[in-house]
Order: structure tokens, then C-alpha cells, then sequence
């Protein structure tokens, strides 16, 4: 085996001409590149063994993450088992949802009252006292590597709080501080930058800067007014921060989350937004951790269209991202519940195909976040939907305002001027389980847990990484208790963070609860899934066309089966043509025989085709199991 030095020393020669490339390009300062690479080494020798064999392992299979085998869930530490010792004792039941990725939402130090639900970090080497410390953190990776789960953590790279000592001793007038941030003594550039820089959060931070009276000075702040942009333009800030994700990965973290990272390069007369300097950024970060941590994966929070999503892949050469979030998809999975009309989806699913099969998409129903309507508007115009009166009915049809709406929820950040806003709920609530166990309706609770678990085949059917939000395996709804608590009150993004409900793990067991049927309809989908490598990203995948926009058809082509998917987003009974054999895979019946099939209101088929017919290059049809009746 070869000496840990030598490891080192051949990683680094490799991407050595690179990455001095570009941070001299960057930052043309010999000095602060030197700085950086002599603490790249420190940082490596400093690695665990345990950490390093793993490194080696994964270095061996770079594809260890792209299979059809991984399953996420994300959760809040807090809100799930009280601390991070709370959660390693939940472990198994972390195991038993079938979960092998666990993304643990912001748990670094933050200021009560003013965190962002841990977004405003005001110290990156620090874990919120209430969660634990930075050991606890250290002992719950180890465990989780012994139980074979991966650990995601969020690193929050735009901004700091305003209560980090950089931004202390930047109010405190130290000009070197002052430096790793955005300050200026007049309005004249901030007024230049709000030509052209969107705001985030119109309504709860009008502009992209702060007034600091007791300083005198404006800084910036694209977020919220306590947390504070970072000046990547410095070398000092990068360098830091590199070795603050470092950090992370040398306590086992095995994904790091770049939260918000098209924002992280500002520049005066730009939109701020997916700037060229922000892919050298990552591109050497990429670098980086592939020298010292290449175990640890990149997951980049970028929030737009696949299309516009996928630079931030990089190149087969020069990659960036190991991973990305699939943002729009989510957003158009539920456009699609609400208007019962697939052709959206099904446009931005052909979009997601016809990207390289090397991407990886991480896809989800539901997460921490609000889900903001950020939907291909110039096609819905085509279609009759305009979007300001589009964007209100579907915030009507998900707070429940609709007479036929089945959802509950609440608005986030409404402005009533452009009558725009996000909406905010569980996918219990926002399928109808809330609404039909508050009336009593036993129908609307049967079809409500249909829309559930049709929701997650759908998810589960894509390739990539598929994450549920914890809580969801067993239909907690929403929690309204939030409005009691005055620092959170303001902010309905809590309505679905609320705390576990351990009570409803004990009817996962108990015949004919909504847990018993939901928990275990996951479970064997995801076993499914693990199951067949049709599932995995380098199978072909297609939709298909069936002459019914309530019907979505999915076809996935592997080297040894194809499978086809067929959902329908409808709340009618619908007959489809079919003529292609095959077999379902959840009931093991034969289909194909009859020419059509008949599937509920919200149901869905998971199918296998024949052998003799799974290298056919035909439209994609549905397969299903027996008639159903509503």
C-alpha cells in the first residue's frame, strides 16, 4: 500500500496546474495560493484512517452514488430526536424506512431568533448547543458508516450571520474584516447594484442591502438584513471557507450541500446570478476535495430548470457538482395535481432525459423549503394559463380555498401588490390526508393516501438519488403549533417542520391505518427500485403519449429489462389502451391481454414488459395490473 504522503502527493500533481490556474486567474496572489496548498496537506494528514479507506473505496468506484440502491431522507436533528445522540439511538428506525442517506438539515452554531432555520451561521465549526457539539456530530458519522448511511450537511457558502466574528470585528471597524464583506461608506454602488440584482424575498428584505447606523455604512445582504454576503472577489474569504468544508468532511460528512451557490460571485451591472466566477469556484472546490476527501461528495442548491441547472455539472473533463437538486420538477409535480394536466410535466421530464445520463439529480416531493412556483410560464401561456392568475389559483387550490381542493397550507411570503407567493405544507396535507381525518371522510382519506403513495412511485421512478422529508413515511400533517412560538410565528415554512410524531411509527404495524398503508406501500416500492437496474441512471428513459393529459406514461430501457410507469394525475377512473405484454410488478398479474386497462382517480402501475418485447423501441403505453373501480 502506498504511503499516506505519496496518496497525497499524486492527487494533488494531478489537478496542480488547474487549480493554480484558475485561483491565480481569480486572484493572481502567489501568496495566498501557497497559504492554501500547504494547509490542503495539513487537513489530509489530519484525516481519519477510517475516512481515508473509505476515500479509497469510493475512489476505486466512482459511481459508488449513482445507483438504484440509495434512499434519502432529510430531517431536522431537533425536530426528529432532540439532539445528535437522540439520533444515532433512532438509527434503526432510520434503517428500517430503508434509508441509506441521511441529510441532516443546518445544525452549525446560529443566533436564536435571527438563524433562518440554521441558515445564518455564525459559526461554522460549531454544532447548536441544544443539538450537541462537534463530537456527538464526529461519533453519529462513524455510526452511520458503520450501518452503511451516508451523511448530507448543509454548508451555507453565500453569507455568515451577522453574529459571526468576522462580522463582529468587521462592526467592530477592522478594515481587514470589513473586507471579507460587501461595505461601502455611501449609497452610490449599492444604489448601482439595485439596477440590475433581483431581490430574493421582496417582501421580508426590500433590497439587497442593510443600513448599519452604528458603522455607517451600507453592507450587503441578499438574503435577510442579518445575514451578510460574503466577498468571494477576496482570496482570504475563499481560503477560509475551504477549509471550513474541509472541516466538515474530515468529521465524516459524506455529502456537502453548497447552499444557494449561484449567488456566490458578485459582480456591479450583473443580475449576481450563475456568474462565470462562481463555476471556477466550485470547479476548485471540486479539485480540492478530490486531493484531499474524494469520498465526499459536492451537492449543489440551485434552484432553476434542469437545462439551466445542468452547467453547474461541469464537464466530463472538469466537473463540478456531483450532484444536483431537481427544483422544477418538484414545483411541476404538484402544477400537475392541481390542474390534472400532465403536458408540463412531461415537457420538463423530456428536458431531464435528454441531458447527459451522467448527471445526477437528487428528486424529491417535499423538503424544508416552501415550494415557490417557479413553472415554464411561456408554455403555459400557450396552453390558456397566465401566470399571475395561475400562480393564484394554484395557492387556492393548495390552501384549500377551491371547493374541490382536497389540500391544506399556508402562503409564505405573500405579496398582496404582485399577488405573489410560495406555499408551505406537508405532502400528508397537501395530498388531502388532513382534510379527510379532520371530517371524517374514510373516501377522501382512501384517496388522499392514493395521491400520497402515487406521488412517491412517480418520484421513485426517476433515476438519481430519491429523498423523502422525514415525517412523510408515515403522513404527518401539518403543525400549526409554530404560531405559538413568537420567534417563528412569522415564518409558515415552520408548518411543515414541525416536531416527529413518534406515535404514528406505533400503527405502522396496525392493519388499515393511513401509516400501516402508506409506510408499507413505500417500502416496497423502494425495494422494487433497489431491485431492478432499469431503475439506475444509465437506463434510457422516455415518455410516452396516450391521448389523455391526465395520464403521465414513463418508459425506463436498461440492458436487461424495461419498465414502464404509467400515472394517473387525475381525479376520474380512466381506461387506456395497451397491447404490450408484460407483468406488474407490485401484484405479479399478467397484462397486456385484454388491450386497455382501467385505473382510479390518483392510481398508478409499475410494470415489467416480457423479454421478447423489452428492446422494443415502440411509444411508451401503460402496463397495469386487474381493473380497478373507483
Amino acid at each position: 500500500m502506498k504511503a499516506e504522503k505519496d496518496i497525497f502527493g499524486e492527487r494533488f500533481a494531478r489537478h496542480y496546474d488547474e487549480l493554480k490556474w484558475l485561483y491565480m486567474e481569480l486572484y493572481n496572489d502567489e501568496t495566498r495560493f501557497g497559504e492554501l496548498c500547504g494547509n490542503l496537506r495539513g487537513i489530509f494528514d489530519a484525516r481519519k484512517e477510517s475516512l481515508k479507506a473509505l476515500d479509497a473505496r469510493r475512489e476505486a468506484d466512482p459511481e459508488w452514488f449513482r445507483g438504484s440502491g440509495l434512499l434519502g431522507m432529510m430531517m431536522y436533528v431537533g425536530q426528529f430526536a432532540g439532539n445528535l445522540k437522540g439520533v444515532a439511538e433512532h438509527l434503526d428506525y432510520v434503517k428500517a424506512c430503508g434509508v441509506n442517506y441521511l441529510h441532516l438539515m443546518p445544525l452549525m452554531e446560529s443566533p436564536a431568533g435571527k438563524s433562518d432555520g440554521g441558515y445564518a451561521v455564525a459559526d461554522f465549526r460549531k454544532v447548536q448547543k441544544e443539538l450537541g457539539t462537534v463530537e456527538d456530530l464526529e461519533e453519529l458519522a462513524d455510526r452511520c458508516h458503520g450501518q452503511g448511511i451516508s451523511l448530507c450537511l448543509d454548508f451555507v457558502m453565500n453569507h455568515t450571520s451577522e453574529d459571526h466574528e468576522w462580522a463582529r470585528r468587521a462592526r467592530a471597524g477592522e478594515k481587514e474584516y470589513q473586507d471579507r464583506y460587501f461595505f461601502y461608506d455611501s449609497w452610490e454602488i449599492p444604489m448601482q447594484f439595485e439596477k440590475t440584482v433581483p431581490q430574493v424575498f421582496p417582501t421580508t428584505a426590500p433590497g439587497n442591502f442593510t443600513w448599519l447606523p452604528d458603522v455607517g455604512k451600507h453592507v450587503m445582504t441578499s438574503f435577510y438584513p442579518y445575514q451578510w454576503d460574503l466577498n468571494y472577489a477576496n482570496p482570504v474569504v475563499f481560503n477560509e471557507m475551504v477549509y471550513n468544508y474541509l472541516f466538515l468532511a474530515n468529521l465524516g460528512i459524506d455529502v456537502i450541500r453548497l447552499d444557494a451557490v449561484p449567488y456566490i460571485w458578485k459582480e456591479l451591472g450583473t443580475t449576481c446570478r450563475n456568474l462565470p466566477q462562481v463555476h471556477t469556484l466550485v470547479r476548485m472546490m471540486r479539485m480540492i476535495g478530490e486531493v484531499v476527501c474524494p469520498g465526499t461528495l459536492l451537492l449543489g442548491e440551485v434552484v432553476m430548470e434542469p437545462v439551466k441547472v445542468a452547467p453547474y455539472f461541469g464537464t466530463v473533463e472538469k466537473p463540478e457538482c456531483h450532484m444536483l437538486y431537481n427544483v422544477t420538477t418538484m414545483a411541476t409535480v404538484w402544477h400537475t395535481v392541481a390542474t390534472q394536466d400532465v403536458r408540463l410535466l412531461r415537457k420538463q421530464l423530456d428536458a431531464v432525459y435528454s441531458l447527459p445520463q451522467e448527471y445526477t439529480f437528487l428528486n424529491y416531493l417535499r423538503c424544508h423549503d416552501d415550494i415557490g412556483w417557479g413553472l415554464d410560464y411561456d408554455t403555459l401561456a400557450e396552453w390558456g394559463m397566465q401566470q399571475v392568475p395561475h400562480k393564484q389559483f394554484l395557492n387556492d387550490f393548495f390552501t384549500g380555498r377551491l371547493e374541490d381542493s382536497p389540500s391544506r397550507g399556508e402562503l409564505y411570503n405573500n405579496d398582496p401588490i404582485t399577488r405573489d407567493a410560495r406555499f408551505c405544507g406537508t405532502t400528508a396535507s397537501m395530498c388531502g390526508v388532513e382534510k379527510a381525518g379532520f371530517c371524517g371522510d374514510e373516501h377522501g382519506m382512501e384517496r388522499a393516501v392514493r395521491l400520497d403513495v402515487m406521488l412517491h412511485a412517480f418520484i421513485l421512478f426517476q433515476a438519481g438519488i430519491p429523498v423523502i422529508y422525514s415525517g412523510d413515511e408515515v403522513g404527518q400533517v401539518n403543525d400549526y403549533t409554530y404560531k405559538d412560538d413568537p420567534e417563528k410565528r412569522l415564518d409558515s415554512r415552520y408548518i411543515h417542520r414541525g416536531a416527529f410524531q413518534w406515535n404514528l411509527v406505533k400503527n405502522i404495524d396496525r392493519s388499515g391505518t393511513v401509516q400501516e398503508t402508506l409506510f408499507h406501500a413505500l417500502r416496497r416500492l423502494e425495494t422494487l427500485r433497489e431491485e431492478h437496474e432499469a431503475f439506475g441512471v444509465h437506463a434510457k428513459a422516455a415518455t410516452g403519449e396516450n391521448g389523455d393529459d391526465g395520464v403521465l406514461i414513463l418508459r425506463r430501457t436498461g440492458e436487461k429489462e424495461t419498465l414502464v410507469g404509467i400515472f394517473n394525475f387525475s381525479r376520474e377512473r380512466k381506461e387506456i389502451p395497451w397491447t404490450e405484454n408484460g407483468t406488474d410488478l407490485l401484484s405479479g398479474d399478467h397484462i397486456g391481454s385484454d388491450g386497455k386497462v382501467w385505473l382510479r382517480p390518483y392510481d398508478f402501475v409499475w410494470g415489467i414488459l416480457d423479454p421478447d418485447r423489452s428492446g422494443a423501441e415502440e411509444e411508451a403505453s401503460v402496463l397495469s395490473g386487474k381493473s380497478k373501480t373507483e
